[in-house]
């Protein structure tokens, strides 16, 4: 079964340096039908003016990526850590027994325009920990790249729970075959782009629940660029 989670109808929240989409339940948008999917609990489209952001912050028992389209997001936080994540490059950060962190576009003249994404962990009052890597871009054209897993495989970032994300870039025409193993469940997020995934039409923004199929036949209409969670 797919079902579609259309750009469109997400909630919405705008201020004078923040404009945010929200595929599930957050902050002031509620909507018992979208609360999340398996484990996985935000994923929130943010674009920061420039020379703004969210200021020191908490969170606890959650394992948080950060993964930015275009521009670049300062990071700090209660571990010591101060960088620069830039388009091309992965974040992930385990929150734990609680950690305080800041995010800023430190550009004084472009916006920042990223995604952030909340996975629960599979246990609560692990250590908090930082992660960042770059994205060999060979290796993400036209094939599913693994960015996050819960062995490390091929490299990957570390995350605590069954989860595997993957990222691609699609050239127009170019297709995917993903084989989905038993009992597994599937969220495929466009950032940019057209594809079908079983005949089923995305674009730009848009999320699928994929859940009891076998396998996903990933089709671009144009260049397009995907994550997909593979959740257990």
């Amino acid at each position: 079964m797919i079902t579609i989670r259309g750009s469109q109808e997400r909630g919405k929240a705008h201020f004078d340096w923040l404009d945010s989409r929200h595929t599930f339940s957050f902050g002031n948008y509620y909507d018992e039908k979208h609360l999340g999917f398996s484990t996985l609990r935000v994923i929130n489209e943010d674009r920061v003016k420039p020379g703004t952001g969210f200021g020191t912050h908490g969170h606890r028992d959650m394992e948080i990526v950060t993964y930015v389209l275009d521009g670049a997001v300062e990071h700090q936080d209660s571990l010591g850590n101060h960088t620069i994540i830039k388009r091309g490059e992965i974040q992930r950060m385990t929150a734990g027994t609680g950690i305080s962190h800041s995010e800023f576009n430190p550009s004084l003249e472009e916006s920042v325009h990223f995604l952030q994404i909340w996975i629960l962990p599979q246990e609560k009052g692990l250590t908090p920990s930082y992660e960042q890597q770059s994205i060999d871009l060979d290796k993400v054209k036209n094939n599913l790249h693994l960015l996050i897993s819960p062995d490390q495989k091929d490299g990957s970032l570390l995350i605590h729970q069954d989860m595997n994300l993957y990222v691609s870039q699609l050239s127009a025409q170019q297709e995917i075959y993903y084989p989905i193993k038993p009992q597994r469940n599937i969220w495929l997020q466009v950032t940019s782009g057209h594809l079908t995934v079983n005949d089923f039409p995305l674009e730009t923004g848009d999320g699928a629940a994929i859940t009891q199929e076998t396998d996903l036949l990933i089709k671009a209409d144009q260049p397009t660029e995907i994550l997909l969670f593979d959740l257990g």
